[in-house]
């Protein structure tokens, strides 16, 4: 492997830390970087792409910001040159990043302020349901539902679902300690017990439904738009 090789791997790998708010899937395997170009000299240009032109401005804003925060964080990298193209509102995200104005200034006028709040909802969503693909498997293997409410995290059986769950779950600042409980509501951090077990693992459901649904859509809209893999996407194929 060329050194030059080496650092847009690099480069990536720090990419795949960058997720859709909505899918909660990393930008590089859904496509969404169209370009990562990394010079001898540790400049970087990455161009990121999006599945119509009219996606929402704020994900797409949380993207780009992202996307900047961890390139830029390299220490092999000189300066990083992060920017979305064909999208209605690229040169007010693309400004705004550059200058790390955040979202409300960028959209001033428009914005009412951050998106905090936004990543929260998003990141609730993504315990839900990182909590049914932990569940599912548990449940189809026997396990009574009311069963579930006494399991802690260490007592859970180990797989790279309760893994992703745990990442998820501490990043939103809940409990994710092999003492905690399994079950929470993830607005509050609170057990699950009783009668709830059930509504709650209906939600989980839910969005574990919703979440595939949304990634397939945005997955064959890109296809279509642009029918190209995205840099990142070509060691899968």
């Amino acid at each position: 492997m060329t050194a030059a090789v080496a650092e847009r791997s690099r480069v990536l790998t720090a990419l795949d830390a960058v997720r859709d708010p909505e899918l909660d899937e990393p930008i590089t395997t859904l496509g969404f970087v169209s370009e990562c170009i990394v010079s001898a000299a540790g400049d970087v240009r990455v161009r990121l792409r999006l599945p119509t032109y009219f996606c929402a401005p704020n994900f797409a804003f949380l993207m780009v910001a992202d996307a900047y925060d961890v390139v830029s964080a390299l220490p092999e990298v000189r300066s990083a040159d992060v920017a979305l193209e064909d999208h209605f509102a690229s040169a007010e995200i693309n400004a705004g990043v550059a200058a790390r104005a955040g979202f409300a200034v960028s959209f001033a006028g428009e914005a009412v302020g951050e998106l905090d709040e936004l990543r929260r909802t998003f990141l609730s969503k993504a315990v839900l349901a990182g909590t049914d693909q932990v569940c599912r498997p548990l449940l189809a293997a026997g396990l009574d539902p009311a069963a579930l409410a006494t399991l802690t995290i260490g007592e859970t059986p180990p797989s790279a679902q309760l893994e992703r769950l745990c990442r998820r779950r501490a990043e939103l600042g809940l409990r994710a300690d092999p003492s905690a409980p399994l079950l929470v509501d993830p607005g509050t951090g609170d057990p699950i017990t009783g009668a709830a077990v059930s509504l709650h693992l209906g939600r989980a459901r839910l969005a574990k439904v919703g979440i595939e649904a949304n990634t397939g859509i945005c997955r064959g809209m890109l296809r279509h738009r642009y029918g190209t893999i995205g840099a990142g996407e070509e060691e899968d194929e």
